[in-house]
This record gives C-alpha cells, sequence and structure tokens, in this order.
C-alpha cells in the first residue's frame, strides 16, 4: 500500500512553491524595509509554553495542539502558533533586559489538529512580525501597514478590521458587565457557555448566527475604555485615515488567542469564502511579563501563508539563462562542461541525452530560457556551439572558445553582438 501524506498536510510542489518562495522574498522585503529583522525559532516547544500564553481556554491548548510526551519524559508540542516561540526566545536571550526596540519577523509552519477545509490545514505557515519595547500607538498603525503594504504588493484586495480590547485598567469593569449580560442569557451555545465561565470576552467571536444575533445587544468594549485607551484608538484611526486605509470598526473582533489588549485588527478577502482571514494580530503588552521577562509592550501579526496563495497570480517571469542539449551522444562530455562554467553565474538546465532539435527547442521553451545552446554533429566537428536567442528569435552558430573572455567570464551575452 502506498504511503501518502498525511490528513491535513501537503506537499508544496511548482508551480504553487514559485508562488511560495516569491510571497516569502516579497514579504521579507517589506518586513527590512520597516527595519524588521529575521528571527527563527524551534518547531517543538514545551507544551506549557503554549498554555500558559494561548490560554487553557482557547481551542488551540483545548483541543488542537499536537502534543506528546518525548523520549526523556519531556511534555512537548509542535507549535500552533508563531508568538509564543519568539516571546520565549525574546525572553530566554534576555532581550527583555536590554531595553530597547527589537523587531523580528519570521516564517514557516505551524500546527494544529483540527477538521481539514479549505484555507484551514493541519499544517499550514504563516508569516508574522512581532515587535518589542515600543508602546506608541504609531507602532500599531505602522504594523498594520506593513501587513497592508504585503497584501497591496500581490494586488490582493482586502477589507480592515479593527477594536480596542482595552487594558488591565478597564477590561475588568467590561469584563462584569459581559458576565452579567451572559447569565441572563441560556440560550447561547454550548462553546459560550464553557468560555462565560472561563474568558467571557471570547463569546464575542463565536460564529453561531444564533449567538451572534443575541451579542447584538451585549455590552460593547468601545463603551467602556479607559482614557487611555479611548485617546489611542482613536489616535489610531487617525494615522490610517491620513495614510489612505480604509477601515471598519468592528466591536466583536477579539481575536482568538488569550494575550492580546488593546489594538486589534484583522485583514479579510471576501474571495475566500468561509475562512476569510487572510492577516491579523494586534498588542499584547502583557504576554513578556506573563512568561516571565521583564514588562515590554509588544504589538504583531501574522498572515496565513495558504490562504494569501489562493489569491495570487504571477505574472510569467522574464526568460532567463540558458538550456544546454546535444543531438549525438559524442558532444555530452563538451556540454556537461559548458553547463557547469555557465552555472558559476547563470541558472542553467541541461538535458543529457541527445534529441531532436525540434524537442531541444520545445523543452527550453518549457524551462522558460532565454538562449538555447545546441551541439549537433556539425557543431561537434568545428568545437562550436548552435545558440538561439529564444526571445529575439535569432540564432547563429559560435566557436565554443569564443563564448569566454580571457579572465574566464561569459563574453557572450546577446546575438546582435
Amino acid at each position: 500500500m502506498a504511503i501518502k501524506a498525511l490528513r491535513g498536510m501537503k506537499d508544496i510542489l511548482p508551480p504553487l512553491s514559485d508562488k511560495y518562495l516569491a510571497f516569502i522574498e516579497k514579504a521579507s522585503h517589506i518586513a527590512k524595509n520597516y527595519n524588521f529583522s529575521y528571527i527563527e525559532t524551534p518547531l517543538l516547544e514545551e507544551t506549557a509554553l503554549f498554555r500558559r500564553s494561548v490560554g487553557e481556554s482557547s481551542d488551540i491548548v483545548g483541543k488542537e495542539m499536537y502534543q506528546f510526551i518525548d523520549k526523556g519524559d519531556n511534555d512537548v508540542c509542535l507549535r500552533p502558533e508563531g508568538t509564543a516561540g519568539v516571546v520565549r526566545s525574546f525572553i530566554e536571550h534576555k532581550l527583555d533586559r536590554q531595553g530597547g526596540v527589537h523587531r523580528f519577523f519570521y516564517y514557516g509552519p505551524m500546527f494544529r489538529y483540527e477538521r481539514p477545509q479549505k484555507g484551514r490545514l493541519r499544517e499550514f505557515h504563516q508569516f508574522g512580525i512581532e515587535s518589542f519595547g515600543e508602546p506608541s500607538v504609531y507602532e500599531d498603525a505602522s504594523i498594520i501597514l506593513l501587513a497592508r503594504d504585503i497584501l497591496d504588493a500581490f494586488g490582493i484586495t482586502y477589507e480592515l478590521k479593527i477594536n480596542s480590547l482595552g487594558c488591565p485598567a478597564c477590561m475588568p469593569g467590561y469584563r462584569q458587565k459581559l458576565v452579567e449580560f451572559l447569565q441572563s442569557h441560556e440560550d447561547i451555545c454550548e462553546d459560550c457557555k464553557r468560555r462565560r465561565e472561563t474568558n467571557p470576552i471570547r463569546v464575542l467571536d463565536c460564529k453561531n448566527e444564533g449567538c451572534q444575533a443575541i451579542y447584538e445587544e451585549a455590552p460593547k468594549l468601545s463603551e467602556h475604555l479607559c482614557a487611555d485607551c479611548r485617546r489611542d484608538f482613536t489616535k489610531l484611526q487617525e494615522l490610517l485615515t491620513q495614510n489612505g486605509v480604509s477601515f471598519t470598526i468592528d466591536p466583536h473582533l477579539v481575536r482568538g488567542l488569550d494575550y492580546y489588549t488593546k489594538t486589534a485588527f484583522e485583514f479579510t478577502s471576501s474571495h475566500l469564502g468561509a475562512q476569510n482571514a487572510v492577516a491579523g494580530g494586534g498588542r499584547y503588552d502583557n504576554l513578556v511579563e506573563y512568561l516571565g521577562g521583564k514588562p515590554t509592550p509588544a504589538v504583531g501579526f501574522a498572515i496565513g501563508i495558504e490562504r494569501i496563495l489562493d489569491l495570487i497570480e504571477l505574472p510569467r517571469s522574464p526568460r532567463q539563462g540558458y538550456y544546454i542539449g546535444v543531438m549525438v551522444p559524442e558532444a555530452t562530455d563538451i556540454a556537461f562542461g559548458l553547463a557547469q562554467k555557465l552555472r558559476r553565474s547563470e541558472r542553467v538546465a541541461m538535458q543529457y541525452h541527445p534529441k531532436s532539435l525540434k524537442a531541444h527547442l520545445k523543452a527550453a521553451d518549457k524551462h522558460n530560457v532565454r538562449y538555447a545552446l545546441i551541439i549537433g554533429e556539425d557543431e561537434l566537428a568545428k568545437d562550436a556551439v548552435w545558440i538561439k536567442d529564444l526571445e529575439e528569435s535569432s540564432e547563429k552558430v559560435i566557436p565554443i572558445s569564443q563564448l569566454w573572455s580571457d579572465d574566464d567570464r561569459l563574453r557572450y551575452q546577446n546575438l546582435e553582438q
């Protein structure tokens, strides 16, 4: 019986892998323009890290983690999200003690054991941004604009929703009001009843239509913000408007993880169906301290790469590089030497087996190269190579010795020279 990939886990092959690499390259470039540096954390972490950061009440910890006891009797799991690992690294390397601002970006696989569906696999990939040490709402705006720039770079249409989740000064009062409201409604779903006892604000994120109808009458968090949170949220709206970003305020936007405070935001696309969120994040000023570090303000976001790839249409890349082929077996060694020499600076595809000229040109076109270099019986006798420029549709025969300059660099670049 053939072994196949596990349910909810998929291979990334061309042409999808071309989109994946293009996204990573462009998103990384934009992150660097915002002065973010690359960080990479392990796929495997202690389970306690996510229990403390993501929260016991979350579905991720309660139902979805790939958790097991390893051979050293350690309770470990595959990372279900990226922020907690970056915070753990930030604390472990004592960056919280250095002061200043630290900005990181990362990308890679995450794992959640849930029912696979379009846009939501058990192994999925995220591109993430985390900023530590800057409490200003300008950083919140900058983070949102960074996400906007990435989506714009690929021509992705989106809607932006924002909300403020308050802070430790104003959240307890709102939480009490919400609990009182929820206790008067026993017709909410079982998940909401459970969350009512563990993390009441999470009920606002419920996808049950009946619950959402009830929550239209629930107390609004925006009406219970303290003066500082209200001022920052107003300023965030001003900054987004000034920079040409349209948004709507969604009072039910609470994010799916327990560690968020103040700013929360989400980018959605109407082209994705039910799983329409492509990016989301916000501020989490308490998480570093909660995980044992020095109190440090922080803000970030993550983009679901699989969902982005569904929306990307890459233009055909320009012809680039060389295809080398032979029409007689005696020319293979010479062609192989040419390929190795060219590969020092150029992209080269080579066919080792003799084929007809028509077959070679068809293969060269499939590889999307600029030049086809073919050695047939006549070229072998003359120690030459037949070259065709597939973009200009011009061709000529050139002695192999004339391909290279005195310092062994490629001299030939254009058939018109």
